[in-house]
């Protein structure tokens, strides 16, 4: 085990822990722009390393092996992105029925503000036309000019990290590994591998179970024939990846769909108790045989991580807690002084 330094009085290890995670936090904070597309990369990466070296076992040059299998993963999200599209221009052709559906729920919901707080129509009027205006000023501003043009060049650079990354990985492995006394060279490698497999296992486990959420939520609105069947069980599966807060998004947004489309609150109902369904398949049956034989997070760690995440990166932090908090706990559970957080990290009772 690597041995850590002579034991402190709790009060400097707590001062000195606070410290570290606060400089640690807000360095994330403000270097968000720089840190998401490395570590969304790295996760990449790890995940595509098997097909390279698939490749390379087939005495393809490394290069070559590497620029390969990019191109087959850039095609892949192509073909996922053109699908959503193509579902997409349904969704556009009907934005007259849909205004009228939701102008018939604003005129009910006016009624019952009216009924219940005796708040009168002009008023409400002037609230969302001041909310018009704040959301017309902040997408008119240069910072979200500025915001879309970062995420241009962000999409821009990922494929260069991840083929970095994959070029360099036996020189960024030896370099951790030298970073640490010879003494712990062999205790070193052994957290390297373990975070590679649990990376690698979480992120192929979390590809496989919203395959599988993607097919069951398609299925499940097709039966109810709710519109929009395909593209709102893909895009609910994609938000499920987001633990726990995805959940409860999907469900928010499939119910407010179906209903602006079909003005049936029974269809609307129908669409969320289909998905809860799912999701307690999902949560109960798909999740622990997939994914949670080797990321064993507990429910508590993994939700304050999920707002931690947003709140310092938005929506990629949200991605990115799970497998952060995976990696934190194998690195925890082989260093002597920080076994207390992996068992604080960990779900064994």
């Amino acid at each position: 085990m690597i041995k850590t330094l002579p034991e402190q009085p709790f009060y400097i290890r707590l001062a000195v822990i606070l410290l570290a995670l606060y400089l640690l936090l807000y360095g994330i904070y403000i270097g968000q722009s720089i840190i998401l597309p490395i570590a969304f990369s790295f996760l990449f990466a790890v995940l595509l390393q098997p097909i390279v070296n698939f490749f390379i076992r087939r005495k393809f040059p490394k290069v070559l092996s590497i620029i390969v299998t990019l191109v087959l993963a850039i095609l892949f999200i192509y073909v996922l992105i053109s699908f959503i599209s193509y579902q997409m221009r349904s969704v556009v052709s009907d934005i007259p029925a849909v205004k009228n559906n939701l102008l018939n729920l604003w005129h009910q919901c006016q009624q019952w503000l009216w009924n219940t707080f005796k708040l009168n129509y002009a008023k409400q009027e002037e609230m969302v036309q001041n909310a018009k205006d704040k959301t017309m000023d902040t997408l008119g501003s240069a910072g979200t000019f500025n915001l879309i043009t970062a995420s241009i060049a962000t999409i821009l650079l990922v494929p260069i990290y991840i083929f970095l990354f994959l070029f360099y990985r036996p020189l960024l492995i030896n370099f951790i590994v030298d970073v640490f006394d010879k003494t712990h060279e062999k205790e070193v490698r052994v957290i390297v591998s373990e975070i590679r497999k649990v990376v690698q296992h979480y992120v192929i486990g979390i590809m496989t179970e919203t395959s599988i959420v993607a097919c069951l939520n398609v299925t499940g609105l097709l039966i109810l024939g709710a519109p929009y069947a395909i593209l709102l069980g893909v895009v609910g599966a994609i938000l499920n990846m987001i633990p726990y807060i995805g959940g409860i998004i999907q469900l928010l947004l499939t119910a407010l769909i179906v209903f602006s489309n079909t003005a049936s609150i029974g269809k609307a109902t129908g669409a969320i108790v289909i998905l809860l369904a799912v999701q307690l398949i999902d949560n109960n049956f798909l999740v622990p045989r997939i994914i949670g034989s080797r990321v064993k997070l507990n429910a508590l760690i993994s939700i304050i991580g999920v707002f931690v995440g947003g709140a310092l990166c938005g929506i990629g932090g949200m991605f990115l807690s799970i497998p952060v908090l995976a990696m934190c706990k194998v690195i925890f559970d082989r260093v002597d002084g920080l076994k207390p957080w992996g068992r604080l990290f960990g779900s064994d009772m």
